[in-house]
């Protein structure tokens, strides 16, 4: 098979895989609402949607974002493991995906090289929505594989981070299966098992996607711009929550590399107070902080 023939391989195998991506939660979450109509829904059911969604959230946004894709701080190897764990079971993607295609849109942002730039794709207020579908989720199944090697090939060498890449659909199944498994031994019932898979395994992954994904729409279209950046990111507080911090988007484009988003007080950041926790205890070192002497 030539080079050319293995990457259009590739590339049709990614876009199927996006139909799964998108699909399969969306359908999962209709069925948890569905599900709860009929039968209710727990304490229990609430506990393990919102424990599932802050440990996946922080997996995707200190460990995918931050540290895997920008190298903000020098994590511990159980450290490096949880996040690459925790951010895999969000199910947007295996590890050498989600860098590569980042690194992509801060090469390129906001230019047709860009993955996910929600910019016009053609005139009037159709082409507005095209590009905001495109931004948000209509990017993933048109997704190139040709310059992943060479934007992540600091992890390409790392055995354990490669590890981790290899079992990514093993700790989705992981991150939809546990809540269920914990649902069922909490409450000792079906009911359990059933609310756990359903709230902390489907509708988790589809609330998180969407939040993750409105940064890419919506935190390039809308919103403050503190910092006269090179391309059109916005900072959207509204988002701060269910982001974990990653919506202070114009901060973050101004400079990606520093481990905290949050450039006042009030900014929330739940991710860059997680990662100064860690600091504190000695599990992630070399920690990139804003200079306020150089701030722009």
């Amino acid at each position: 098979m030539t080079a050319g023939a293995d990457t259009a391989t590739r590339d049709a195998l990614a876009s199927r895989l996006a139909f799964a991506t998108v699909g399969l939660p969306t359908v999962g979450t209709v069925a948890a609402v569905v599900y709860s109509a009929f039968y209710g829904i727990t304490v229990t059911d609430i506990a393990l949607f919102l424990v599932m969604y802050l440990t996946t959230a922080l997996g995707v946004e200190a460990g995918l974002h931050r540290y895997f894709t920008h190298r903000s701080f020098t994590a511990t190897e159980p450290v490096k493991v949880f996040l690459g764990v925790a951010g895999s079971m969000a199910a947007q993607g295996p590890i050498v995906f989600w860098v590569a295609n980042h690194r992509l849109h801060h090469a390129y942002a906001d230019t047709e090289r860009d993955p996910h730039s929600p910019r016009p794709l053609g005139p009037g207020l159709r082409g507005r929505i095209k590009g905001l579908w495109h931004g948000h989720m209509g990017w993933l199944f048109e997704v190139k594989t040709t310059d992943w090697s060479r934007h992540c090939r600091d992890w390409l060498s790392d055995r354990r981070v490669m590890k981790i890449n290899q079992h990514y659909f093993t700790l989705v199944l992981l991150g939809i299966l546990l809540p269920g498994l914990v649902g069922w031994l909490v409450t000792m019932s079906v009911h359990g098992l059933i609310g756990g898979v359903l709230w902390g395994g489907f509708a988790r992954i589809f609330a998180l996607d969407h939040a993750t994904w409105a940064v890419n729409s919506i935190g390039h279209t809308w919103g403050a711009r503190e910092f006269n950046t090179r391309d059109g990111s916005r900072n959207i507080g509204l988002l701060a929550p269910p982001t974990v911090g990653g919506s202070w988007h114009n901060n973050h484009h101004a400079r990606p590399v520093l481990a905290l988003t949050r450039r006042h007080w009030w900014q929330l950041d739940i991710a860059g107070d997680f990662i100064r926790i860690l600091s504190r205890l000695r599990l992630v070192s070399n920690v990139k902080y804003v200079d306020t002497s150089t701030r722009r």
